[in-house]
């Protein structure tokens, strides 16, 4: 039996191996019963509070349909001119009001930390949905489970990542939970304006895993186990001119995959724009839209878990 040991879900580093093998396996769970059709009641009368202060789809959505599918309810912000923030009311403030009328809150800010300071202000579990340019931990728990069921492994595997390593934050909380594992080794494929941060490369030196750093996009791939390519992200880009200069340097063509392992994973956490070409969609291997239909699955599971502070047993859905 398994003890959550976590009140809120704030980043990748508070896990072990131990956690992930245990989430894991309730996830499988949750997948079940979601493809069994049966009715869950699991989360009947808890209400999630879904505070977006980022534009989001994926996320929000797969966050609310998954505390729907445990038979919780939803209260959503999704606009932050729609909440008291706007009018200039604090984090913690507004944080403290909104736990009063909910048992969960899920929080997107642009705020780095932004996550944390709320799980300080209030008593009931927090997950973090992205703050700012820190870290996404529920979508590389996912990620990780998208490459475990991939795979049928997590230890032993070569990862590039490739495009935008400087602002893809789902890039650095993947490899904050992938070094758990054993004898793992990256490449990091960008141009010198899009590197992976000088943080994320401390951390692989601490833990002495192996990594490569490189720009050549036509060989780079070739002994790879799993593709995780990530757009170009406009939005952050405070220079214009300077995403136009770079938005068509990289393109994942079925042309470039002829130098890659035939049965590599190929990820991406979504949206794409023009980096993943159409015809990859055909691939067997190309698994970017099961890695979307897998968000369901695991945030289910850590609904569950946050919600019922005790220890795991079998339970059924009816």
């Amino acid at each position: 039996m398994y003890k959550f040991p976590y009140k809120d879900i704030i980043s990748t580093k508070q896990f072990t191996r131990n956690d992930l093998e245990n989430i894991f396996s309730i996830v499988k769970e949750m997948e079940e019963i979601v493809k069994s059709a049966k009715v869950s009641r699991l989360l009947e009368w808890k209400i999630m509070w879904s505070l977006f202060y980022e534009p989001s789809t994926r996320t929000r959505l797969s966050f609310e349909s998954a505390m729907h599918k445990l038979g919780g309810d939803v209260l959503t912000v999704s606009d932050w001119s729609t909440s008291s923030l706007s009018k200039w009311e604090s984090l913690e403030d507004n944080a403290k009001i909104n736990s009063i009328y909910c048992d969960i809150l899920t929080i997107r800010h642009p705020e780095v930390w932004s996550a944390e300071k709320t799980a300080k202000s209030v008593s009931k579990p927090v997950i973090n949905a992205w703050d700012g340019a820190n870290q996404h931990p529920t979508q590389s728990l996912l990620d990780v489970y998208t490459i475990l069921k991939e795979n049928k492994r997590l230890d032993n595997l070569h990862i590039a990542i490739v495009w935008d390593l400087k602002y893809g934050r789902t890039t650095h909380s993947l490899v904050y939970l992938m070094w758990l594992f054993e004898n793992i080794t990256f490449t990091f494929i960008s141009p010198e304006e899009l590197k992976m941060p000088e943080k994320v490369i401390s951390f692989l030196d601490e833990k002495n895993i192996k990594y490569s750093k490189i720009n050549d996009y036509k060989q780079w791939i070739k002994d790879a186990d799993v593709l995780y390519v990530t757009r170009l992200q406009k939005e952050r880009f405070t220079d214009l001119s300077e995403y136009e200069r770079l938005k068509n340097d990289f393109i994942l063509t079925l042309d470039v995959l002829k130098n890659a392992k035939k049965d590599i994973t190929i990820m991406h956490p979504l949206p794409r724009v023009n980096e993943v070409s159409h015809d990859v969609d055909k691939l067997p291997n190309a698994a970017f839209f099961r890695q979307a239909e897998n968000w369901l699955y695991v945030r289910m599971a850590l609904l569950y878990l946050l919600l019922n502070q005790s220890e795991w047993k079998e339970f059924s859905s009816d």
